[in-house]
């Protein structure tokens, strides 16, 4: 009997991008017989954009998927846990207080006749209390710097969902190492040409040889290397929407006896947001912002005004984005996952789910032996569809500020007319609670009404509701939600005592409380 070949597949580029897809592919398709050799080319004269330091909760199904022990993997990564984002300044301060605001990872519903979330507003609360802090455990474990995690929590598992603050650059590393053990070949090679027969990769030609290959994974960043070669004119622009296509990054250490948040912090400033986000031995920040408005060095000034005098600095960098995303992901034997497929400015921590998503997506369509242009279009459009939903995410943002203290905010107001779903959506969510039916049809991935409530209710877009609901059935719904706070208080651990459950290596050494 003959046996069929056994087929290529060369990831171009490694990083987060390059050695998810290729650790995803060799799991999803060789773990009990091998159906693919895969192969990943990595330059080792390319550097990884190493900014992309927090995730959303869903990544946990995909470590958890791959096998990887969590707490290895977050000794590893020097990862700390993240509860969600702390937005800051989004709008104008009241009586001299800075507005904020949280985004969880949770939403309780404790039960009753109405949602939780209608009940709050029927209730008046909304005149003396953050939403989060009425529908959201997480939202209350911060308080006290507690962390989803009990002690009794499997791996993966917690109180309530969590994602993670981790090291991009030790990520890939770590991703790398298991992927080679699992069977992953790794070649530290430059490559110097990519051959193409129309609309097909036949090679790419490195100082090592070149590499033939049945199917070709673009992993090269915003290079593009092999997409960049089948099709010119590929690429859709979100820059109305997104301005904001600059970043500087600054690493620095933890303020001596600070422990490590666990949530993200977004802060507005004059032309965008800074982020800050606390791993086990160090804090990252950055300013994402709009280069048309704000010159680099200006960025920079006003960074570490931001930061403070004296913040202590272990590394700065300035990176240029390409906000948007591919007309064509797949085109012929070759589909571009990461930062050659899309970005979208890191707001949400989304970097690590769309690779996710592409690569994910990517396995079931590839399982046919014989792959019909009917699925590259069917992929096509749904990773159209993902950037898309997510880019009115991100403007939802924006859109709502009131604030006008300089050109960039005056002119967020009007990025909602480059999303008509979400100016649509917007204008009924004055007169209605945003619910699940309202994104039937979309491309919700991620965030649905779940988290459009979080950053509608938190950005103060209220709807108009008039309907009277019994004052002992709500208080009733509040305290049930009450007692599921205390109990979970009770369970979680102090985020810094959780922390050091964790093995620590040789580049991981937790500073803060001791």
């Amino acid at each position: 009997m003959n046996r069929q070949r056994t087929k290529v597949i060369n990831v171009v580029g490694g990083g987060s991008a390059g050695w998810m897809t290729a650790i995803y592919l060799n799991r999803y398709f060789n773990r009990s017989a091998k159906n693919f050799a895969i192969r990943v080319i990595e330059s080792p004269d390319v550097g990884i954009i190493g900014v992309g330091e927090a995730t959303v909760h869903s990544i946990r199904f995909f470590f958890a998927a791959m096998g990887l022990d969590e707490a290895e993997l977050m000794a590893e990564t020097n990862a700390t846990v993240k509860s969600g984002i702390l937005f800051r300044n989004w709008k104008k301060p009241v009586h001299g207080k800075v507005h904020e605001y949280f985004h969880p990872f949770d939403q309780q519903q404790p039960g009753g006749s109405v949602d939780i979330s209608s009940a709050w507003f029927v209730a008046g609360r909304n005149k003396s209390e953050r939403y989060d802090r009425a529908v959201s455990i997480n939202s209350h474990l911060i308080d006290d710097g507690r962390c989803p995690k009990a002690i009794s929590s499997a791996p993966y598992q917690a109180v309530t969902p969590y994602g993670y603050h981790l090291d991009a650059k030790l990520l890939a590393r770590y991703l790398r190492k298991k992927a080679v053990e699992a069977g992953v070949e790794h070649i530290e090679a430059t490559i110097s040409d990519v051959t193409v027969d129309g609309e097909q990769i036949t090679g790419v030609t490195t100082e090592r040889g070149e590499f033939a290959g049945d199917f070709f994974v673009d992993c090269s960043g915003f290079r593009a290397l092999l997409l960049e070669k089948l099709a010119a004119d590929n690429w859709h622009s979100f820059a109305d929407a997104l301005p904001c296509n600059r970043a500087v990054a600054i690493q620095r250490p933890l303020a001596e006896g600070e422990a490590p948040k666990p949530y993200t912090v977004a802060t507005a400033l004059s032309n965008g947001w800074a982020w800050q986000i606390d791993l086990v031995n160090r804090q990252g920040c950055g300013y994402v912002y709009d280069a048309d408005r704000l010159l680099p060095e200006d960025a920079e000034r006003e960074l570490r005004e931001f930061l403070g005098p004296g913040s202590e600095t272990l590394k700065c960098s300035h990176l240029e984005m390409n906000v948007g995303c591919r007309d064509r992901f797949w085109i012929g034997n070759c589909v571009a996952i990461g930062l050659s497929g899309g970005f979208i400015e890191p707001l949400e921590s989304t970097g690590l789910h769309m690779i996710h998503l592409g690569v994910s997506l990517l396995a079931t369509h590839l399982a046919a032996g014989e792959v019909p242009q009917a699925l590259r279009d069917a992929y096509n459009q749904k990773m159209r569809g993902f950037y898309q939903d997510l880019k009115q995410f991100i403007v939802l943002h924006y859109c709502l500020s009131d604030r006008d203290d300089s050109e960039f905010w005056r002119a967020a107001k009007a990025t909602a007319e480059h999303c008509p779903w979400l100016k649509q959506q917007l204008e009924l969510w004055r007169y209605k609670i945003c619910e699940y039916q309202d994104f039937a049809g979309t491309y919700a991935s991620i965030f649905t009404d779940t988290n459009y409530r979080y950053v509608l209710y938190g950005m103060q877009h209220y709807p108009d509701l008039q309907f009277v609901l019994a004052e002992e059935e709500r208080e009733a719904l509040f305290r049930r939600f009450d007692g599921l706070v205390r109990r979970a208080k009770v369970a979680a651990l102090d985020h810094q005592t959780f922390l050091r459950t964790l093995p620590v290596g040789e580049r991981s050494e937790i500073v803060g409380v001791g």
